[in-house]
């Protein structure tokens, strides 16, 4: 049998030595100690290793990590330097067989190995020792004794100096390449194969140079899933200003690696993130051009810098470190990871503190005393924050550990915060009744997230789920809206009204130009509970071109795309709001060229001031003058062509009839007597046309001089 195969000699080597690395490497490993997750879908991840002199830090990624690792990866080093990060190739096994005189398939078998390599020098020993060039390996099916089935052998095929010899290939002991410079190459395929035997992690190696004992931290930014923040508000009575605002954090770890007592920073913001594949190898397409053809390089020129007051920021980040360090104080425990099993414990310590209060309640002297208080909440540890120019950080005051594939949920608020109770009527939400809402504002000195929050109400006999609501990006200083549930003991009656009047009117230029006013009147009227006032926030749409006119636009609040104005309703009161828009439309006409019953019509419009109605008159009446003219005009032209129509049909008997009869004689006179007329008529035409123009420009003029 084949038993002592060089390769496997040197594979067995080749564990050895990595593994005697890893022994010495232990104490300089780099270990994930910092991850900072943003809402922007990526993570920073930070890692470290004590380190003595020169060395180089193995650090394994995912595979499709790889490309972002390269974009972004960064070393801190406070005594040292930086060297190079080195990085296998995207297929390094098969870029290192490029060079070799076999391919990957070769290390299959070991009968694949030397059909891979033929008139390479090997020598054999076993029953017989052979030496000489490999020739082939051939498969040979045998038959096995007692005809107890077939197997198959290996008949290898060798050239020696004394002719061409062979052997069975599995009876050999051992088969050797002989030629050094094989054997190396051999042995550094194999190690290939085993340093890249996971397909998807690649392993940077970073160079660290310096001498004396140092921390090396290691970064990267790599794709990660959006953290959620989820929010749990605890309302009190009606009159009370205040609200319990406690915030988590939903957080994934599909890192690919476990995170062990890591500390644990989210940001919530929106950077701007991308990716581009440095990991793939690119050639550009380049001209040939000849060689004493050289191209200039033109650097670009430099515009100047802003330089960093690193003391200013210093001082900066203090208070923010102080905070961190204070609640890491004040966390329970012994420095140990946080779970949801500690705060499970400090729910638990808090329910039998409960049950004690209840127990000393029941003994006889309690009777005469007041009512249990609402059951209070157990406090968070929650995270240090600080607000940024974009974002707002949460440090987790204690490590945690997260198994790769898992989620956590961890403390970020923990607060009273101001929480009015108001009912929000949204037309769009329900047309009769209000949602029941709180209006938080943030008096704290960093934004809130945007998340879901889980409202509940306390009362002696206990803590009830009220519902649920959606909260936007609460800055600091601001205030919002969180809406939870509908309040049907509150209605509300809408009525909606319509018209457009003239507001103004004026004439300028010989134009009329008039100003209409849209109006629209809407009639809110509410209702509140028989035994519960009510603080109503009416939400009405803004119109893009409309003003408001009621009520006072001291009264209300604007939003993206509504006005908000706030009525108080005593108990069971009715109140009405009314809501007044108004839309101003400019319309313009041209006066020169309008009929008699334009002006007439204006002039009668009561909404027009008695200076335009008046001037509108006296156009009609002028106008009625110039329509008179038009009028005696257009008389005297039909009359002229009733006298050209009956002067054809006498010319026309009179080429018919004999010019010496006596009706010949009277066509003529006729004639005479319509030529004398047509001159009367002519004469006239030309008087009426001069008192048209004169009419025609006593109006024109009196308009173009008005000026009202």
């Amino acid at each position: 049998m084949f038993s002592d195969f060089s390769l496997k000699a040197a594979a067995l080597a080749l564990a050895a030595a990595t593994l005697a690395v890893t022994t010495a490497a232990t104490a300089q490993e780099l270990q994930l100690k910092r991850v900072m997750l943003s809402a922007g879908g990526v993570g920073y991840f930070e890692y470290e290793a004590q380190v003595e002199g020169d060395v180089t830090l193995p650090l394994s990624v995912r595979l499709d990590q790889v490309d972002d690792v390269l974009k972004s990866i960064v070393v801190y080093d406070d005594s040292g330097a930086a060297g190079a990060i080195r990085l296998a190739g995207r297929e390094p096994v098969s870029q290192i067989f490029r060079d070799l005189p076999f391919g990957p398939e070769a290390l299959k078998s070991p009968v694949s190995l030397l059909n891979a390599l033929p008139g390479s020098q090997i020598r054999a020993t076993g029953q017989r020792q052979i030496e000489g060039r490999l020739v082939r390996v051939v498969p040979e099916s045998v038959v096995l004794p007692d005809g107890r089935g077939a197997t198959t052998r290996h008949r290898v095929s060798v050239m020696t100096a004394a002719g061409l010899q062979t052997f069975i290939f599995e009876e050999a002991d051992s088969v050797i390449f002989t030629d050094p410079e094989l054997r190396a190459q051999i042995d550094a395929a194999l190690a290939a194969i085993s340093e890249h035997r996971t397909r998807d992690r690649r392993t940077l190696q970073v160079l660290s140079r310096g001498t004396d004992k140092r921390t090396v931290r290691v970064g990267y930014v790599v794709a990660a899933p959006l953290w959620k923040a989820t929010y749990r508000l605890t309302l009190a009575g009606r009159g009370d200003a205040k609200a319990r605002l406690q915030g988590w954090a939903v957080i994934e770890n599909m890192s690919g690696q476990d995170w062990r007592d890591a500390e644990l920073t989210i940001v919530s913001g929106n950077p701007v993130t991308f990716r581009q594949a440095l990991y793939s190898a690119y050639y550009v397409q380049r001209p040939e051009v000849p060689v004493e053809v050289l191209g200039r390089v033109m650097p670009r020129a430099d515009t100047g810098a802003i330089s960093l007051d690193v003391d200013e920021l210093a001082a900066a980040n203090l208070g923010y470190e102080q905070e961190f360090r204070k609640a890491q104080r004040a966390f329970p425990g012994e420095g140990g990871a946080v779970g949801l099993a500690d705060l499970s414990d400090a729910r638990d310590a808090m329910r039998a503190s409960r049950m004690a209060e209840a127990m000393r309640a029941d003994e006889p002297a309690a009777a005469a005393q007041a009512p249990l208080p609402p059951p209070s909440q157990a406090r968070l540890v929650a995270a240090a924050s600080k607000e940024a120019a974009t974002q707002v950080t949460f440090r987790i005051p204690q490590p945690v550990s997260v198994a790769s594939g898992q989620s956590v949920l961890v403390p970020i608020i923990d607060r009273d915060i101001p929480g009015e109770r108001i009912g929000l009527y949204q037309q769009s939400a329900h047309d009769k009744h209000p949602l029941a809402a709180v209006r938080l504002a943030n008096d704290g000195k960093t934004g809130l997230p945007a998340g879901v929050i889980t409202l509940y109400e306390t009362s002696p006999d206990g803590a009830s789920y009220v519902g649920d609501a959606q909260l936007a990006t609460l800055p600091s200083g601001d205030e919002r809206l969180v809406s939870f549930a509908l309040d049907q003991k509150t209605l509300i009656d809408r009525e909606v009204e319509s018209k457009q009047v003239i507001a103004r009117g004026r004439i300028v230029r010989g134009v009329l130009e008039l100003t209409y006013e849209a109006e629209q009147t809407t009639v809110y009227r509410i209702k509140a509970p028989a035994n519960e006032a009510r603080d109503v926030l009416i939400e009405h749409p803004r119109q893009q071109g409309w003003k408001i006119v009621t009520p006072d636009p001291k009264e209300i609040e604007l939003t993206d795309d509504q006005y908000r104005v706030r009525r108080t309703i005593a108990a069971g009161k009715e109140a009405k709001l009314t809501v007044q828009l108004t839309r101003p439309r400019v319309q313009t006409i041209a006066l020169t060229g309008q009929t008699r019953d334009f002006y007439l019509a204006y002039a009668g419009n009561g909404e027009l001031s008695d200076r335009l109605r008046s001037a509108l008159q006296r156009m009609a009446e002028l106008r009625d003058v110039v329509d008179t003219h038009q009028r005696r005009m257009q008389q005297l032209e039909e009359e002229r062509k009733r006298i050209h129509e009956e002067q054809r049909r006498i010319r026309d008997n009179l080429a018919r009839i004999p010019r010496d009869s006596d009706l010949h004689k009277r066509y003529l006179s006729k004639l005479n007597v319509q030529e004398d007329k047509l001159e009367t008529i002519l004469a006239e035409t030309e008087d009426a046309r001069e008192a048209l123009d004169a009419a025609t420009a006593a109006l024109g003029d009196y308009i173009r001089e008005l000026d009202i």
